[in-house]
């Protein structure tokens, strides 16, 4: 234990709270909300509905998390749609004196970046209320002290001024989150534990077929935090406690910003627990600076996101953390790339079956690919698993996918996705925060890297991971890419598979013999269709190929494929179309150099990209540039301004590849 927090004060928070101010609705009506902004204080209910589908994305822009400090107060809401207005401007939540914000379904989905609440905190707000909350943005809440609800009787509770109970927020929870919650904060939590102030309890679950997830869960179950023991027998759906981690990771977005906290509340001088086991990346504004608008540089963004770089680049050398890191610049090139992106780094060198794994990133359950319990968690929960390794959870209810029969040739793992996501049950948010288990014969028959794309999209989903039990092809995958000897990865697999009579929530069975190409319409990935079902024809601008999702080798090879057909029929990308491909690493670049495909990107006239994750994040080639703008693109989301203003479809590597070739959406039709 760090010999400064030993004598660290530490107190809970008073048994009930009042919160003076105002509230601010999320409307989906641009007018309410600048009345707000104005000063006028609306009646409750609302004549207008609440915006649902509140992504991170629009609560701080990827821009917006340039900034890594209480400067984040005046920008939050700013990408916050209402029909086709931003009716937010910087400052505005900030001079408005609101303290609670209030808002419809599936509040902060999408990326899980702790700058959002922390925004809103730095702001004023104290209390979110919501229909629902995705569960790394209510995590993040808690962790830095705001209160979250799904009570709106709060509402008028709070314009009356009344002292509300501590209790309302934390009944229903588990010792541990409601500790979190009484201690403001989890720093504040695990110094009181660190001190032996607070206690978690012992898990009593008895005997029960388990999950693969719950396996591997009970298998890391911190019982001594002190000592260092792990490990319980079983446990059940419900059960809350720490976890330890195998590996945590976190990229230029948070590593900055969890810096700033370990030197405030740790000490700057301090080291963090098992360095050997974090790792740090550049990856995501690598092309910033030739992406960013003159306008956005003159604002000195360019600046302040270059102070990403440099902070985790100390941060990493202060402390002996590996990290994978921008690629050196050549001649007159603005930039090389980076080394990879950070999931897939994980899943094709660190990443192994049953390990727990935590990264700073929604996608972090890419490495479920190999059967790891992988999940994101946000800047307080990667700080603090630095001076414990370990990371609180309530141990989640599993859904299992069942996707059977054999799939057609130009159906992949994608199509599977945009299925599922659309599938009643996730769509309506029924899967958000739970273990989503993928099996069935046609899930058994993918590559790991397919495997990878369904796990990748369990963010998408809104599920707390996705995994899939390890096989052979996961011997063989890290045979392949780690030169590991079978025989020394065959016995990690043991006992990684789901007991039968195991519990699920509810079996979602998906025939892959049904299905067709999908896209998935502009502003949400569960807005799925077969292609078939558009009804007339859209025509494309920019063809997207890429990133994490889809820039992994066997994604390589189905643009390569589609662009090799085409070569040989004498076409290429669309004149009309800007067709672009970005690896998920240096790995996968040298892959298509062995295989040729650089010269068929070239030769067909598509731009090769180095590793970032670019496009994805409206971070560097291959953004929109206006609202009419038509990107077909076979990255993971589509929420509104994730790629610039335009329009963005959702599709699979072979139909991204083909509607560049035919300069609108269509399915590739293996001949």
């Amino acid at each position: 234990m760090i010999e400064s927090l030993k004598t660290r004060p530490v107190e809970k928070l008073p048994d009930r709270v009042r919160i003076d101010g105002r509230v601010l609705f999320l409307a989906d009506d641009a007018g309410l909300v600048r009345r707000q902004l104005e000063g006028e204080d609306i009646d409750w209910p609302l004549d207008a509905p609440l915006r649902d589908n509140i992504s991170t994305d629009e609560i701080t822009p990827a821009y917006i998390c340039y900034y890594y400090d209480e400067r984040l107060g005046d920008f939050p809401y700013l990408g916050f749609q209402a029909g086709d207005e931003f009716p937010m401007t910087p400052g505005s939540v900030k001079a408005g004196g609101f303290v609670c914000s209030v808002s419809g379904k599936r509040r902060g989905k999408g990326s899980s970046r702790e700058a959002s609440p922390y925004a809103e905190m730095n702001a004023g707000i104290r209390l979110v209320i919501a229909e629902s909350i995705e569960r790394i943005y209510r995590e993040n809440c808690q962790n830095l002290g705001v209160l979250t609800s799904t009570d709106f009787s709060l509402i008028e509770r709070l314009r009356r001024g009344e002292e509300i109970p501590l209790s309302e927020f934390t009944g229903g929870e588990g010792d541990i989150t409601r500790g979190i919650i009484e201690y403001g904060g989890l720093f504040q939590y695990n110094v009181a534990r660190l001190q032996g102030k607070v206690l978690v309890p012992a898990l009593e679950t008895g005997k029960r077929p388990m999950t693969l997830a719950e396996k591997i869960l009970a298998r890391n179950w911190v019982t001594d935090l002190e000592r260092g023991e792990v490990g319980v027998p079983y446990v059940q759906p419900g059960d809350e406690g720490f976890v330890r981690t195998d590996i945590r990771f976190s990229h230029e977005y948070v590593t900055p910003m969890a810096a700033i906290f370990w030197r405030q509340f740790v000490g700057e001088n301090e080291k963090i627990v098992d360095p050997e086991s974090v790792f740090l990346f550049r990856d995501h504004l690598t092309f910033l600076d030739v992406a960013m608008t003159e306008e956005r540089k003159a604002q000195g963004l360019l600046d302040l996101a270059l102070e990403l770089k440099t902070k985790q680049e100390e941060f990493a050398e202060q402390q002996g953390a590996k990290l994978y890191g921008e690629l050196p610049r050549l001649g007159r090139m603005a930039v090389r790339g980076s080394e990879a992106i950070c999931h897939s780094k994980i899943l094709e060198q660190h990443a192994l079956p049953g390990h727990l794994i935590i990264g700073s990133d929604s996608h972090t359950p890419h490495a479920g690919a190999i059967g790891a319990v992988a999940f994101g968690v946000g800047t307080t929960a990667i700080f603090n698993s630095w001076l414990t390794k370990d990371v609180r959870l309530k141990v989640p209810p599993s859904v299992l996918v069942r996707v059977s029969g054999v799939k057609p040739e130009n159906v992949t793992a994608k199509d599977f996705m945009l299925q599922i996501l659309r599938y009643p049950y996730v769509k309506d948010g029924n899967a958000i925060g739970k273990i989503v288990e993928y099996a069935g014969e046609a899930v058994e028959a993918l590559s790991i890297d397919e495997r990878a794309t369904m796990t990748n999209m369990a963010a998408e989903v809104g599920a707390f991971t996705g995994i899939v039990r390890p096989d052979e092809r996961a011997v063989e995958f890290l045979a392949r890419e780690r030169g590991l000897k079978p025989d020394q990865v065959r016995p990690l697999l043991e006992g990684l598979y789901s007991d039968e009579g195991a519990e699920y929530e509810t079996v979602i069975e998906v025939d892959a013999g049904e299905l067709q190409p999908m896209i998935a319409l502009p502003g949400d990935p569960g807005n799925g269709l077969f292609i078939t079902e558009l009804g007339g024809p859209v025509k494309v601008d920019i063809a997207y190929a890429g990133s994490c999702t889809a820039g992994k080798k066997s994604d390589m090879d189905m643009y390569a494929s589609v662009f090799k057909e085409a070569l040989e029929r004498g076409r290429k990308v669309h004149p009309d179309v800007q067709c672009f491909i970005q690896v998920g690493s240096q790995e996968v670049k040298r892959y298509c150099e062995e295989q040729g495909y650089l010269d068929v990107f070239e030769q067909v006239g598509a731009q090769f990209i180095e590793p970032s994750c670019g496009a994805c994040i409206n971070a560097g080639p291959g953004v929109s540039y206006d609202r009419e703008t038509v990107t077909v693109s076979a990255i993971n989301r589509n929420f509104p301004g994730r790629s610039g203003p335009g329009q963005l479809y959702l599709a699979s590597p072979y139909t991204t590849a083909a509607s560049a070739i035919a300069g609108e959406l269509v399915a590739w039709l293996p001949e």
